[in-house]
């Protein structure tokens, strides 16, 4: 039986925003057509004919559909069962709706166990954060959540970092971290978090990988997802391509507690598992 997972949750500005992604799917899709891309200026040409206020990033119309919202109906209508259509950059100022295999959300089991982690994050931290992506991302890094999920040594070697790919255009990963395990094989793991309503995508590890097999070619690439879920728990993917699309490899569950939390039948239960 597969194992139960979140569902997406649906967007505030999704009807304005499908409604502009609806009209450029149907003027370059045809029948049995599996990818096209279109320009970045149609999303103005199209919001204006469709008398729509365009936000002032126009990145966040994408955003939207990438982590908020399902596709509008319109185009799931024309989607092949097991499929979904993606956005991907495609170059500068172009992107391409690509028909993949599967979904696009990677999203946290319910039914997952907690692992309970000392909270090493400092106090001045704990008492200051939210629950966004940068409160999420300061936790991992502060409690070393990359080094205890993937069994490595790892460092972080710089957030929001902005740059260009081959074929792709401008990108932005989340957190960036170098490492290395105890055979000296060296690893680039970069990282994607969300926290509140938007969701994990797979277009921003496909965007990541990208990134790494081409800025850092000597080193494995090991691409992590992380998610605030409920009561402050923090679910972590580890991702592999199979049939070129990144699939969730390895899941975790971690709860960041006071050491006095861990009791010895946690201690028991971890140790035989």
């Amino acid at each position: 039986m597969p194992k139960a997972r979140r569902k997406p949750a649906p967007g505030k500005k999704a009807n304005r925003y499908q409604a502009i992604l609806v009209t450029i799917f149907q003027g370059h899709y045809k029948t049995n057509e599996n990818a096209f891309d279109f320009e970045r200026g149609e999303i103005e040409i199209v919001a204006k004919r469709l008398k729509i206020k365009l936000p002032k990033n126009l990145g966040d119309v994408l955003y939207s559909q990438r982590y908020r919202t399902e596709l509008p109906h319109a185009i799931r209508s024309v989607t092949p069962s097991g499929h979904e259509w993606v956005i991907l950059p495609a170059g500068r100022g172009r992107y391409r709706f690509q028909l993949i295999r599967g979904s696009s959300r990677v999203l946290p089991r319910v039914d997952a166990s907690i692992i309970k982690v000392p909270d090493a994050t400092p106090e001045i931290i704990a008492a200051n954060a939210k629950t966004d992506e940068q409160a999420l991302l300061a936790r991992v890094r502060y409690n070393r959540l990359i080094d205890i999920f993937l069994g490595i040594t790892a460092y972080s070697l710089q957030n929001h970092l902005r740059t260009s790919v081959q074929d792709m255009g401008q990108i932005e990963i989340d957190e960036i971290y170098v490492g290395v395990n105890r055979e000296g094989q060296q690893f680039i793991v970069p990282v994607q978090g969300k926290g509140g309503s938007d969701q994990l995508s797979i277009i921003q590890t496909i965007q990541d990988v990208a990134c790494c097999r081409e800025k850092f070619a000597g080193l494995t690439c090991r691409p992590v997802s992380a998610q605030f879920m409920d009561d402050g728990v923090i679910a972590m993917f580890e991702l592999k391509e199979h049939e070129q699309i990144p699939r969730i490899a390895e899941e975790k569950h971690y709860k960041l507690v006071p050491a006095d939390k861990i009791d010895a039948k946690d201690l028991e239960s971890y140790r035989t598992s």
